[in-house]
């Protein structure tokens, strides 16, 4: 028994997707063609995608908005868990690797529920502000410039109804978030956050130390 999280060294990690990781063939040459690209870094784990398909699935999620989308791997995760109605939006800026995921999807027979919307973020959610869908988003992931995350957020509640999830990605920043002077704005930004997360009330919060830290907030 133990009190606290267990630190997963190689062997653990590897016993850990031995005996829990379903991930498809077509998710696994996904990310073994995205581990060759020089931004690789970007791709979240793939226990992490499984367990972000299982919220999807646990909260009935229709309607999905994924800020910082790269190769589509998380697309792919949740779009599938979605009901056959379901719609996911991806936000992203415009790059080689928006043709990767686009293929993939298409291979996954899922292009009918995804839509890719390249510009920079902030401004695709601005202008949803005059499509009428304010509070009818179940689960938001956020995976994009870390220095936005805070504008990310507000947004994120505006776009979520009531019970609906934000998950944020990478909130442990592979531990430089214990640096007490950062010079890096990103790394800035996610301690700032996730100091306000800590003391929001307008959500329920959890920090999971999974893939590079995943928090999810519930707004309530």
């Amino acid at each position: 028994m133990s009190n606290r999280t267990l630190n997963l060294d190689d062997n653990l990690y590897r016993y850990l997707l031995d005996v829990s990781l379903r991930e498809t063939p077509l998710l696994k040459r996904l990310r073994d063609e995205t581990a060759q690209l020089e931004n690789a870094r970007w791709q979240i784990a793939p226990e992490q995608g499984q367990f972000m398909a299982l919220l999807v699935r646990l909260t009935g999620a229709r309607r999905i908005i994924e800020i910082g989308t790269f190769t589509g791997y998380s697309a792919i995760c949740m779009a599938e868990a979605m009901p056959e109605d379901g719609r996911l939006i991806c936000c992203d800026i415009a790059g080689a690797y928006n043709a990767m995921a686009r293929r993939y999807w298409d291979e996954a027979g899922l292009a009918g529920r995804i839509e890719l919307r390249l510009a920079p973020a902030l401004e695709t959610l601005a202008a949803m502000q005059g499509e009428a869908i304010d509070g009818q988003f179940d689960l938001i992931f956020i995976d994009a410039d870390k220095a936005n995350y805070p504008a990310y957020f507000e947004h994120a509640l505006r776009l979520l109804r009531p019970g609906g999830l934000v998950l944020f990605d990478n909130t442990l920043w592979s531990g430089r978030v214990l640096e007490t002077a950062p010079d890096s704005v990103d790394t800035r930004a996610i301690q700032a956050l996730n100091l306000a997360l800590r003391d929001d009330g307008r959500i329920d919060l959890s920090l999971l130390p999974l893939g590079d830290g995943l928090t999810l907030c519930r707004k309530r």
